[in-house]
């Protein structure tokens, strides 16, 4: 038991005390915060303590480094073109193929993986064809041959998960999960008004951390427009997918889920849902999604599943088990073992084909 009487494996290394308020904001307000003028009143209703006592928490959690960010989630693939890729960089020119990557403002996310495709990132841009045209440049530039593997179907994506505990895993504690078999278009556009679009490039990073976040961001935004609006704006853009949720976001590495494996399924295509929608059910299958093969460059697997435990043996076991009793095929697991970048997808760009 910590000092403050909460049960945890997770901050040890922080300099920071919780109490049973701290833990029920980073648990239970990860999504489903107030989309209102003064989301701290309600919230601070909800906790029985003052709206400045509720701003001022999420302030500290964030300045600890346990809340990334207070704000929206956006959904890259609904507003623009969304891939993963991966290079197979050879060791003496790593570094320097990752600069090369990392320059380029669309790519969002870069991870070293175990494995001989072993630099994996994420490319975003308002179409397919700019897309496309960016990996065609890392390829000139690296002079690395880039698998491209963009989300085909969405089983089951949320980093969503209750961290103050003793869990072994990410989500562990989720007693009920929506799961279902959610076609991406690679075309996708927003489709956005002046003022959504406008909206998504201000909230990219975060809210204001204010007692009025929503008029903070109406005073920013071009349009003229006031708090109610932007409230029924963000509202919208909710309903619509763009944001996919509106709460404090976790970094799952403070609290702990360090061990983060992606694996990769070689599953027959015609039984690829029925796989998928079961194993996105299981509490400590994080992220569940199918992507295509790509036999010409030797990757044959097309169900990928990502895993976010304490420990890598324990995340082993639970492995070892979907093969044994849940997906019986030929399978890889390439461990996360270096961040080289991670930001959110940058919505300037994808954005400006709004109507303005």
């Amino acid at each position: 038991m910590s000092e403050t009487g909460l049960e945890t494996t997770w901050g040890r290394d922080l300099d920071i005390e919780l109490d049973t308020i701290d833990a029920v904001l980073i648990d239970e307000y990860q999504s489903g915060f107030p989309i209102m003028e003064r989301p701290f009143r309600a919230v601070g209703q909800e906790l029985d303590i003052s709206e400045t006592n509720a701003l001022t928490r999420v302030r500290q959690l964030r300045e600890t480094g346990i809340f990334r960010r207070f704000g929206a989630v956006l959904n890259p693939p609904v507003i623009g073109s969304s891939t993963l890729a991966a290079v197979s960089a050879p060791e003496d020119r790593f570094d320097d193929i990752a600069t090369i990557i990392n320059e380029y403002r669309q790519v969002n996310h870069n991870y070293r993986r175990d494995h001989d495709w072993n630099m994996w990132f994420v490319v975003t841009a308002s179409a397919r064809e700019k897309r496309d045209d960016i990996l065609d440049s890392i390829e000139t530039k690296t002079g690395c041959d880039v698998l491209k593997v963009p989300m085909l179907t969405d089983y089951y994506i949320d980093l969503e998960f209750p961290v103050v505990n003793t869990d072994t895993f990410a989500r562990e504690s989720v007693s009920e999960t929506d799961v279902s078999a959610t076609r991406i278009s690679e075309e996708a556009t927003g489709g956005l008004s002046r003022l959504e679009a406008e909206l998504l490039v201000e909230i990219q990073d975060g809210f204001p951390l204010s007692v009025t976040p929503y008029h903070d961001i109406a005073t920013a935004v071009e349009s003229d427009v006031d708090a109610a609006a932007v409230v029924d704006a963000v509202d919208q853009l909710r309903s619509d997918g763009c944001i996919k949720r509106v709460g404090c976001v976790v970094n799952h590495i403070v609290t702990g889920f360090d061990a983060n494996c992606m694996v990769v399924w070689n599953v027959p295509d015609n039984k690829l849902d029925t796989y998928g929608e079961t194993v996105g059910e299981f509490p400590y299958v994080t992220l569940c999604y199918h992507r295509p093969r790509r036999p010409e460059q030797g990757w044959s697997y097309n169900l990928f599943t990502m895993i976010h435990g304490r420990e890598s043996s324990a995340v082993d076991s639970k492995i070892d088990n979907l093969a044994a009793e849940h997906l019986p095929f030929e399978h890889e697991r390439l461990y996360s073992t270096e961040t080289l970048k991670q930001t959110g997808a940058r919505y300037d760009e994808l954005v400006g084909t709004a109507e303005r």
